[in-house]
């Protein structure tokens, strides 16, 4: 699982391509799920909630630049 610190120290790039990936994961792990497969049930929220910290970096530091310029 992803800490928040360890997002910090990424650069925007890095965040966008890791959403990306999650975000591809997320649809996978939804899949297995649907059709039985899913071995680790828990990986799902981990998913979720290291997407929800992705975001919520990228949205406070869109209006840290806001504020700026």
């Amino acid at each position: 699982m992803a800490k928040r610190e360890d997002l910090t120290v990424k650069t925007d790039d890095q965040l966008q391509q890791q959403l990306g990936d999650l975000k591809r994961e997320q649809f996978n792990l939804r899949f297995q799920a649907a059709t039985g497969q899913l071995e680790k049930a828990s990986r799902v929220r981990e998913v979720r909630r290291t997407i929800a910290r992705i975001k919520t970096l990228q949205h406070a530091r869109s209006k840290t630049v806001a504020a700026q310029g």
